[in-house]
């Protein structure tokens, strides 16, 4: 009787700490399913119609989908993005990299190397990119008449389609490169320097301690950088709008950029959702992928 009673007990005490928790998660789900679950799926409703934004709505199915796979703009943006993509993330997570191995010893005027690294990461992206539109700027822009004053006449770095697309992407890693620098600071002084002591010992030189301690100790933070970084290159879309447009001739227009165009520009709501779904698609591939692979070269600590 006695254990029946105590069975029962812990029952009830086991519901009403389930009921505790979710009462405590609830506003979260409730937000999170009135403001993101709720609209995304409005969002794919509205992908399966031909919604102009004044005019009325026609379910078509799947058709939009079927339109963007022969669309030679989708391709043109798609490959951009991914060319976006493959240029800014290596470069940032190595040059991030690079940063912090040098600021993490301590040297006189090192908060203010460091502030100055992190800055443009807190400037507003959209004044960011007009400066940087300005001291491109052909003729009258700061770096050509830099080049000028040496002889070297400075090309239409925003104008040409060889250079426009490296050119942005060299803004953005400088915009952004400081978070992940902070990022790898904060991981690379969490390495015992026990072990860089015994590497020393051994006669290690710095760059093999780089390569065999630092960098297998801080792939966790290589990995959470490598997803924000792509994530956040996959999306870009401010500084293509500043910068250039998407010019020229379509060479930085992006896949975010051409959603924006389509439901902005031509009001074609439905086109836009199917183009954002393709690339909510891509994103959530290319995350799950990437957890699943992690564990053949990200470092967990037993």
């Amino acid at each position: 009787m006695l254990r029946h009673f105590t069975k029962g007990k812990r029952l009830s005490s086991k519901w009403s700490d389930n009921i505790a928790g979710w009462l405590f998660v609830s506003p979260m789900l409730i937000g999170f399913t009135i403001f993101m679950f709720g609209p995304l799926l409005y969002a794919f409703f509205i992908s399966l119609n031909d919604w102009p934004l004044l005019g009325e709505e026609t379910f078509i199915g799947l058709k939009n989908y079927e339109t963007l796979v022969h669309d030679p703009t989708f391709i043109k943006s798609l490959v951009n993005t991914l060319l976006f993509s493959l240029g800014l993330v290596p470069f940032n997570i190595i040059l991030a990299m690079f940063l912090a191995s040098l600021l993490k010893t301590k040297f006189f005027g090192i908060g203010l190397f460091r502030t100055a690294i992190f800055v443009p990461v807190v400037t507003s992206l959209i004044v960011w990119s007009i400066v940087w539109k300005y001291l491109l700027a052909s003729e009258l822009g700061f770096i050509n008449q830099m080049l000028a004053l040496i002889g070297i006449e400075g090309p239409s770095w925003l104008l040409s389609v060889s250079t426009a697309l490296p050119v942005v992407i060299f803004v953005s890693v400088l915009k952004n490169v400081g978070l992940n620098m902070i990022l790898f600071l904060t991981a690379m002084q969490q390495v015992p320097i026990e072990l860089y002591e015994a590497s020393e010992l051994d006669g290690a030189s710095n760059f093999r301690k780089f390569r065999s301690v630092t960098l297998p100790l801080i792939t966790p933070t290589v990995f959470l950088t490598m997803i924000i970084t792509t994530i956040g290159a996959m999306k870009v879309f401010g500084q293509i709008y500043v910068m250039t447009r998407g010019g020229p001739v379509d060479s930085t227009k992006v896949l975010v950029y051409y959603i924006w165009e389509t439901a902005f520009k031509h009001f074609d709501m439905g086109y836009a959702s199917a183009l954002a779904f393709v690339l909510f698609f891509i994103l959530l591939a290319f995350t799950i992928l990437s957890w699943i692979v992690r564990k053949r070269w990200v470092f967990y600590e037993e």
